[in-house]
């Protein structure tokens, strides 16, 4: 084997020996350590590369074994395909596009099972009628929970790229609220009218939106109404045996199924 070389990406460092890199002579990598590119040094001295750092691991592992060698719950799978597509190494390409049928499979049945709760609260708050005069007023409001449980990660992600929090002004994905990669939580509340937008934020409250139609969702039949439209384009459709229509009727429990 030849002298081992400090890599540098993106901040991570790996350590690895110059055949490796070069054992794909056509390659970014190959190109790079053949010296038919230029390449860049650290303070240090190691070669350093302008990428991802913790996804190079990946890279290098198939590098070294020419398997593509994921974990069960690996979740960038975006990311290391515009990785890859950089390095042009072209049997990891074609390694990455088979794991990708094969996820896709795997994901073609699915269950989707939703669990709403809805609750009513008072919330207190102050208005500004003039410059130094306030006054208390106080509101009820409906607070709404939602369980979401689904075999599929990818329609879950699907859910977190039409669904939207609006907070402090924002809007945020509720993909970022994934508590793993088949669960998530959503708790919202319906808008109050004349509740001071600040008061929103005070007081922690999270309203719900439908990304790009710019909708508000201020009731259950609302929110049943898009997750459906959302599963059912995805390929779901309602378990007829579970859960009881009286359930399904008054919105407390959604369950849909996919087979292909």
């Amino acid at each position: 084997m030849s002298e081992p070389i400090t890599l540098n990406v993106g901040g991570k460092l790996y350590t690895t020996s110059l055949s490796t890199l070069t054992s794909f002579p056509d390659s970014m990598l190959g190109a790079m350590f053949s010296g038919k590119i230029p390449t860049k040094k650290d303070s240090q001295g190691n070669c350093f590369i302008d990428r991802d750092g913790k996804i190079f691991r990946y890279i290098l592992n198939f590098l070294r074994t020419s398997h593509l060698d994921l974990p069960e719950d690996f979740q960038e799978m975006g990311l290391l395909r515009r990785e890859v597509d950089f390095y042009q190494i072209q049997p990891l390409i074609e390694a990455l596009q088979e794991k990708e049928v094969e996820l896709s499979k795997a994901e073609k049945n699915a269950m989707l099972n939703i669990t709403l709760d809805q609750k009513t609260q008072t919330v207190h708050f102050t208005v500004r009628e003039a410059p130094q005069i306030y006054s208390l007023s106080s509101s009820n409001m409906e607070v709404f929970s939602a369980h979401i449980f689904s075999t599929s990660c990818l329609f879950l992600k699907l859910l977190g790229s039409k669904l939207y929090y609006c907070f402090n002004g924002n809007l945020s994905s509720i993909s970022s609220y994934l508590q793993d990669p088949n669960h998530l939580t959503l708790d919202w509340v319906a808008g109050v009218e004349g509740l001071p937008e600040e008061e929103y934020t005070r007081q922690n409250l999270k309203r719900l939106w439908v990304v790009p139609d710019n909708k508000q969702i201020n009731s259950f039949q609302v929110f049943v109404e898009e997750v459906l439209k959302i599963a059912l384009s995805d390929g779901f459709c309602i378990d007829s045996a579970h859960p009881h229509t009286s359930d399904f009727m008054n919105n407390k429990i959604i369950r849909l199924i996919r087979y292909k």
